[in-house]
């Protein structure tokens, strides 16, 4: 979007006692304009040229419009894409872009003054915006502009690549302004689980996003859109924004729909006594790529991994990688969806992660959370959430989204819960009070006994990961702290490039099962009590899993169903 330098008018009209004293003008400095060329890869990659044929034009995930640069490290290579720029000598420019992925940078060389870049590390999926600025020396007419990930590390993304500043008189890409808001916006073909929104085409508009109950759950080019998965005799709350290469405008005024019909919310598969849970992951990291498919049946409950911080304080959103995957399409996703609920399985959606920032801190981002969530889940078919949040979470908010969730989706909800060993170490801990808080609701807590170091078990003993000790010593701080059996699991890693530390082997896992369940096979550590109810075990991942040959699963999955 063009951006005014500076306007100025110089002089003024006086009465003075001679008389009128002359009015004097100076000239408005021309606009800014985007000297690079292509910077939304809207005409695929033209006019940019990246490292060994590392990059591609995608058409999703995207930032703006129907394009996006996706470039891919291999060995050596860090996949840098860039282009030559013409600009003006002695002048200011502003370098920006729109990024996703793990260290990513952007940069300009050939300044003739001083060349810069800055860099991001990453923010848990979403698009950051990287900005920079650099000035051009007394002759400098040409400046090369860049962006590259780093080596070792998954594909990254650009959009929005602009530098702005003077003309240089090579030709300029400006883009559009940001679009206005669509107007007249209504509900119309109502039916039990649908509703059909339309309104008016914006100028300029590339697209337009749909937000239900606050949360974003579709992008069209039409000027209508189809909200399916909807509950029977609900109301809803609708938004329109429109979107071009600038970037996204405002929304339209709200409106409200309701669908006809009544009666409860389908149930889901119930999640047998004992049961294996793995989570899949939504991205190329090095393990093996999967679809829900290729899923070992061993796993009950799958969590898809990860839902997506959206710009709405508590909401949530979920892109699948396609292009990671392998070309894996949303038809296909859901279809695999609905296979494994037919089979009995729970797929579910993850909330968090290493890099998640969604944070639940008032009554509007709990509302905002238990909104989004329940959307995804009826557009995707997931039979409920996965908490796990490791930047900390307000037990009241969180507990609020929850019930409200579980109003929604009715008593086939699926709620699992990932804390790391610090966050249930006391009943006093936000994330045990919360599990508590929602006992009657939750499925299961399958606390994470890896990247963790020295923990107190329930006999106030200090233990070490790794071991079978570490394991039952500390599911006996759930097992007597209030958590009933069939809501503990215990999570570890698949294999050891599953985790930075505290992979055991299968065999380990099993020995806790059996001491913890049966009072066989315990460690220096042996419980007071056995609890047969034992919900079962979990681990990170199911692809780590099938890195490995699913030796865990095919190890660890027969001993939790042989459970009593």
């Amino acid at each position: 979007m063009n951006r005014i330098r500076s306007l100025a008018l110089l002089g003024a009209a006086t009465l003075a006692a001679g008389g009128l004293t002359a009015l004097t003008a100076g000239t408005a400095q021309a606009a800014d304009v985007n000297v690079a060329r292509n910077g939304g890869f809207e005409s695929g990659l033209t006019g940019w040229s990246c490292s060994a044929g590392s990059g591609a034009a995608v058409s999703s995930p995207v930032y703006a419009g129907s394009g996006a640069l996706r470039a891919t490290p291999a060995g050596q290579d860090n996949a840098q894409c860039g282009q030559t720029v013409t600009v003006k000598p002695n002048s200011t420019y502003t370098l920006s872009a729109q990024v996703q992925g793990s260290y990513v940078y952007l940069g300009a060389t050939g300044t003739g003054t001083q060349d810069v870049s800055t860099w991001t590390p990453g923010s848990g999926g979403g698009w950051q915006k990287l900005s920079t600025t650099f000035t051009t020396g007394p002759n400098t007419t040409q400046v090369t502009v860049w962006t590259h990930g780093w080596y070792g590390q998954s594909a990254y993304l650009v959009d929005e690549f602009s530098v702005f500043g003077p003309d240089g008189g090579g030709g300029t890409d400006p883009g559009p302004g940001l679009p206005g808001a669509p107007a007249g916006a209504a509900v119309s073909g109502q039916g039990d689980h649908a509703l059909t929104l339309s309104w008016n085409a914006v100028s300029g508009a590339s697209g337009y996003h749909v937000y239900q109950d606050g949360a974003r759950v579709q992008s069209v080019s039409a000027t209508s859109a189809q909200l399916t998965g909807l509950a029977a005799a609900t109301s809803y709350s609708f938004q329109v924004s429109a979107y071009n290469a600038a970037g996204e405008g405002p929304k339209s005024a709200p409106v409200t729909g309701t669908t006809t019909g009544g009666g409860t919310p389908s149930p889901n598969p119930s999640v047998p006594k004992h049961a294996l849970t793995g989570y899949w992951q939504n991205f190329n990291n090095g393990a093996t790529v999967q679809k829900l498919s290729d899923v070992s049946a061993q796993y009950d409950i799958i969590a898809v991994s990860f839902a997506d911080a959206t710009s709405t304080p508590g909401a949530i959103g979920f892109t699948l990688d396609s292009a990671g995957l392998g070309g894996y399409t949303v038809a296909q996703f859901k279809a695999d969806i609905a296979a494994k609920k037919a089979a009995g399985k729970s797929v579910i959606l993850s909330i968090g992660g290493e890099k998640g920032t969604i944070s639940v801190n008032d009554s509007a981002s709990a509302t905002n959370l238990a909104n989004s969530a329940w959307a995804l889940m009826q557009e995707y078919g997931f039979s409920g959430i996965d908490i796990d949040l490791e930047n900390g979470l307000n037990p009241t908010y969180m507990t609020q989204a929850l019930r409200a969730l579980a109003a929604k989706a009715g008593p086939s909800l699926v709620l699992t819960m990932a804390p790391q060993t610090i966050d249930m170490q006391s009943t006093q801990g936000g994330y045990f009070k919360t599990a508590l808080a929602v006992k009657d609701i939750l499925t299961v807590v399958n606390m994470q006994y890896y990247n963790s170091g020295a923990m107190n078990g329930c006999d106030g003993k200090v233990y070490s990961q790794g071991s079978v000790d570490f394991l039952t010593a500390l599911a006996c701080i759930q097992l007597e702290g209030g958590l009933d059996p069939s809501q503990v699991g215990i999570g570890v890693p698949a294999s050891p490039s599953g985790a930075g530390s505290g992979y055991v082997s299968p065999t380990v896992v099993n020995n806790a099962l059996d001491c913890l369940a049966r009072g066989t096979n315990c460690g220096s550590f042996k419980p007071s009590k056995t609890y047969p109810g034992l919900r079962g075990a979990m681990t990170w991942s199911t692809n780590w899993d099938a890195k490995a040959g699913s030796s865990w699963s095919n190890a660890v999955g027969p001993k939790v169903h042989g459970l009593p």
